[in-house]
């Protein structure tokens, strides 16, 4: 029975380290950017973004979480025709909140 915990903590351990979500072509081409980098951009919109924080009893990494979490809401930007996001507050339980900018051909950004 110990040997049967043991495995599943390793596969748990090893699954918090993994990247669940994937960078869409579009998504690729949207800036995480600072709210002072959109002051002349057209806010098109919110997003809120949610991915598995804990699997089981192991707490993922705060910093795997997040950019997921940022990559889900580039994904969803590019949908909604955006190129930069903005975070909107910090990463929650899994949960984090953006806003959604479209800045033109050649946003003036500083990468977050």
């Amino acid at each position: 029975m110990k040997l049967n915990q043991y495995f599943l903590c390793i596969i748990m351990l090893w699954l918090s380290g993994c990247t669940w979500v994937e960078t869409t072509k579009e998504g690729g081409e949207v800036f995480l950017v600072k709210s002072y980098n959109v002051q002349s951009c057209q806010h098109l919109g919110s997003t809120r973004s949610t991915v598995k924080h804990e699997i089981g009893p192991i707490t993922r990494s705060e910093d795997k979480v997040r950019e997921e979490l940022v990559t889900l809401a580039k994904n969803r930007a590019a949908d909604m025709g955006g190129d930069s996001i903005v975070a909107a507050g910090p990463a929650t339980d899994g949960s984090m909140t953006f806003d959604i900018y479209k800045c033109g051909d050649s946003p003036q950004t500083t990468s977050d």
